[in-house]
């Protein structure tokens, strides 16, 4: 399988099939049942069911395994695509196209697999830090981990309510705007996530980067990242793997690495377009939500909100 594994190991189903599959699965499913909760946070039911939880907490992390961390449309699937191309770059094998699901995905069975997998294992999740298994952080396996603006991240959850079938329909963007600002989403409270990495921020096994960071200059963010990560590249490999993971690039591409549900993890890719979406109302609230949390802290001034968010 061409997922979470080193260049030239196999598995008999791609992890992107078993998604495709949950999606088609999905569509059977009440939105009333498509949620449900877990130690105070939402999770898919159909993707991370408690069995899910309850095998991950005894996986075990690496020393050089790849850590990928983004709170939900953050840029994850992005960033899945630019360490596959510097993987890939730095190992001299050719890239896979097939992404890496997020470990909560992970069925008590493929929780077996993956731990039998090859080193290094890339391995990506949306978990608040601490429902990440411990072993991580004791094993002192390197993490990127991305954040984008709040007001960003709420556009771009709602519309991904509405277009992802294994979560409920948002309905309304008033409502889901009121159910974000609660932390009454899958994965739990923007907030939250952002106060525990914050505190997190000084550990040398944690690359914090922002979406809007990585659109502002992507060749210097991939030279960054390769450097954390131990991977080298040169200046021509730095500037070819920034050309081909625009954002742009990655949604023509969605559809050899998404298939039909390419439009559902590529959208806009836009800095700004809460501005299309959020009234007066509800940006001052964000505004007073990031003031009172994040406006005094080292992530609130990496996030650069009254750059994009003002």
């Amino acid at each position: 399988m061409a997922v979470i594994k080193s260049p030239g190991y196999k598995m008999s189903k791609p992890m992107s099939a078993q998604g495709k599959s949950k999606m088609e699965e999905a569509k059977n499913v009440k939105d009333e049942n498509k949620l449900y909760l877990h130690e105070g946070i939402l999770y898919s039911t159909i993707m991370s069911p408690p069995e899910n939880l309850k095998g991950l907490k005894e996986l075990e992390g690496r020393p050089d395994d790849i850590l990928l961390v983004a709170y939900p449309k953050c840029g994850f699937n992005w960033m899945v695509a630019v360490l596959r191309k510097i993987m890939a770059a730095a190992s001299g094998q050719q890239e896979v196209s097939q992404i890496p699901p997020l470990m909560e995905f992970f069925s008590p069975d493929m929780q077996k697999v993956v731990g039998e997998m090859p080193s290094p294992r890339l391995l990506g999740t949306h978990l608040h830090p601490d429902n990440i298994p411990g072993t991580f952080i004791a094993k002192k396996t390197k993490m990127l981990v991305v954040f984008r603006n709040p007001k960003d991240t709420v556009v771009s959850y709602y519309h991904f309510m509405n277009t992802n079938p294994v979560l409920p329909n948002a309905k309304s963007w008033d409502s889901f705007f009121t159910d974000f600002m609660e932390g009454e989403v899958a994965w739990g409270s923007y907030f939250d996530h952002a106060l525990a990495w914050e505190k997190l921020m000084d550990n040398p096994n944690i690359l914090m980067v922002t979406y809007e960071q990585m659109k502002e200059n992507l060749g210097q963010g991939v030279q960054q990242i390769s450097k954390f990560f131990g991977f080298p590249l040169t200046e021509e490999q730095v500037q070819t793997i920034a050309g081909q993971s625009t954002f742009n690039a990655m949604k023509d591409s969605s559809k050899n690495t998404h298939g039909k549900h390419g439009n559902v993890f590529f959208r806009k890719g836009e800095v700004g377009d809460w501005k299309n979406h959020l009234s007066e109302a509800q940006s001052k609230q964000m505004d007073k939500e990031f003031e009172k949390h994040l406006a005094h802290t080292k992530l609130g001034a990496k996030l650069k909100y009254d750059i994009y968010c003002k």
